[in-house]
């Protein structure tokens, strides 16, 4: 397949293997963009959508879990979720809210659910689930990227998912012990996945994300983070897997350790904050930049867009290795003008390289 005949997908991962395509790929998440005229315009124009699952499973068969929608007094469509365990029950309120979900409460509250919680974690069974992803990939076609995907890093499951950052902070100051101990528990089951994600169908992963280095320090990122990629890397590596971490904050104090990690692709970098695409290619190395267009400049009009979306491609030139995302929401009313300045502004920068 030569350069005139690339689909959106294997644009994609010709960029995710370092190489140069016939010009940029725009992707999006699946989540972030609705079905409709401008959408189809948009990929038959290259725009590709990133499909995000995993190629396994994960069960708890000791632990019972209910839930109970309902909308509460102030009209809020709520769920509350419970999950019953030989240690006590734990439990979740969220709130769905179109392309998110606001968590409410979060399933560890105090010092009374880490023997819950740990059993929990404990009681996890993987299994592949590889006829699901072959399926997914065969459905969608190539106007989309299927992507598998990791669990959060064993401490950004905690900050992000069990605890929430104000209950995690005070829980690592006050009782530290009790949770290194879910820690180390989430870092056993993470191991059985890495294995099932290497012999499975898809081409490459991510591994957790949304990292805060502010919170975490650059101590204990070199200490609890960088060894997972690499332990997840060697074994990615050995099936020809990419693996790739979704570092969608302000990367400044972290940036020579991710450099050192074994990913191969940093994914959701927005360089409205962090370091700018220039500055972030010298620095990463030989790692592939997947950028989120960053969210702020959504605000400008559509002839900005393209103008910024051009500029981001001059500061990535050569341009191998380096991919436009949207992995954010977009306002309702900009997406359609926004997203479609983005295609304009890589078409006229290829054409105008075509032209010199």
């Amino acid at each position: 397949m030569n350069n005139n005949q690339l689909t959106p997908n294997r644009r994609v991962m010709m960029a995710l293997r370092g190489d140069c395509p016939d010009k940029i790929p725009v992707t999006v998440y699946e989540s972030k963009i609705p079905q409709c005229t401008v959408e189809r315009k948009l990929r038959n124009r290259g725009l590709c959508i990133v499909q995000r699952i995993t190629s396994y499973k994960v069960q708890y068969p000791n632990v019972k879990t209910e839930s109970r929608h309902y909308t509460d007094e102030k009209g809020r469509y709520l769920v509350r979720t419970l999950y019953k365990t030989p240690y006590g029950e734990l439990s979740t309120l969220n709130e769905p809210a179109g392309f998110t979900t606001w968590h409410h409460e979060r399933m560890f509250k105090s010092k009374e659910d880490y023997k819950a919680l740990l059993f929990m974690i404990k009681d996890s069974i993987v299994e592949p689930n590889y006829d699901y992803a072959v399926k997914t990939v065969r459905n969608l076609g190539e106007d989309f990227t299927v992507r598998d995907n990791f669990p959060l890093e064993p401490m950004q499951a905690l900050i992000s998912s069990y605890m929430g950052v104000e209950t995690y902070s005070y829980e690592w100051m006050d009782n530290r012990d009790e949770l290194l101990e879910l820690y180390d528990a989430l870092v056993e089951v993470a191991r059985k996945i890495y294995p099932i994600v290497a012999e499975g169908p898809l081409e490459y992963s991510n591994y957790g994300g949304n990292v805060i280095p502010q919170l975490i320090g650059v101590e204990n990122f070199e200490k609890y983070f960088v060894p997972h990629y690499n332990e997840a890397a060697e074994i990615l590596h050995k099936k020809g897997k990419l693996i790739g971490c979704h570092f969608d904050a302000d990367n400044t104090i972290i940036m020579d350790d991710i450099s050192r990690t074994d990913l191969d692709y940093i994914e959701a970098y927005d360089p409205g904050m962090s370091p700018s695409v220039k500055e972030a290619r010298k620095m990463l190395g030989n790692k592939v930049l997947w950028i989120n267009w960053p969210s702020a400049w959504h605000l400008n009009p559509p002839e900005v867009v393209k103008q910024k979306t051009i500029e981001l491609i001059e500061e990535a030139a050569p341009g191998n290795g380096f991919i436009i995302g949207i992995t954010e929401d977009v306002p309702e009313d900009r997406w359609k003008d926004n997203f479609t300045a983005i295609i304009d502004g890589v078409d006229e920068y290829e054409s105008n390289i075509s032209l010199d």
